[in-house]
C-alpha cells in the first residue's frame, strides 16, 4: 500500500511507536527516536514510547491508518545497519527482534494482526541493527549515528503522508 492510499479511508492521523528497553544499551534506540520526534513532529502525529509486550501494539494502532514502528534488531548485519519493512508486502523476520524482553514482540504482533486482518492500512517498521544489548544505558556510536538517519527518514515519511492529503 502506498502512503497516499491510507488517506482515502477518511482518517489522517499517524502513529509513531518507539519500542525498546531503556536499560539494555542499544535496545533503547526506538524509545530515544520517539523522544526526539516528540520535539519535532506536527500535531496530527501521535508518538508513543513502548516497552511492553507486543500484543499491546495491536491495541495502540487499531484507530490509525498509518503506523511507523522503530525498534532495535539483531540480524547479524553490521551495527547501525538500517532495515525497513512494509508489513503489507513482506513478512517481519521475528529472528531480527529476538532481543525483546517479551516472548511476543513486534514481529509476532504484526503477523498476528495480519492474520486477523487487523493491520493498519500502512504499517512500516524501521529496525536499527544493534551492537550492545547488555544491561546499561547509552547507545553505541554506530546505533547513535543510524538513529539520526532514521529520524530524518521518518520525518520525510510523515511529511509525504501529510502532504498527500
Amino acid at each position: 500500500m502506498m502512503f497516499s492510499d491510507f488517506l482515502t479511508h477518511g482518517k489522517s492521523s499517524i502513529l509513531v511507536i518507539g519500542v525498546g528497553n531503556a536499560y539494555r544499551g542499544d535496545d533503547a534506540v526506538g524509545l530515544i527516536v520517539a523522544q526526539h520526534l516528540k520535539k519535532q513532529i506536527l500535531d496530527h502525529v501521535n508518538i508513543l514510547e513502548e516497552s511492553t509486550d507486543g500484543s499491546v501494539l495491536m491495541e495502540l494502532w487499531k484507530n490509525y491508518d498509518a503506523v511507523i514502528i522503530i525498534d532495535a534488531v539483531c540480524s547479524g548485519a553490521k551495527p547501525g545497519t538500517l532495515h525497513r519493512f512494509n508489513a503489507h508486502t513482506q513478512p517481519i523476520p521475528s529472528k531480527y527482534f529476538h532481543y525483546s524482553t517479551h516472548a511476543f514482540g513486534v514481529a509476532e504482533a504484526i503477523e498476528l494482526a495480519k492474520s486477523l486482518n487487523q493491520l493498519p492500512s500502512y504499517l512500516s517498521v524501521y529496525g536499527i541493527e544493534g551492537k550492545c544489548f547488555e544491561v546499561g544505558t547509552g547507545l553505541s556510536t554506530e546505533v547513535n549515528k543510524a538513529m539520526h538517519e532514521v529520524i530524518t527518514r521518518i520525518q520525510q515519511d510523515i511529511y509525504f503522508m501529510s502532504s498527500a492529503t
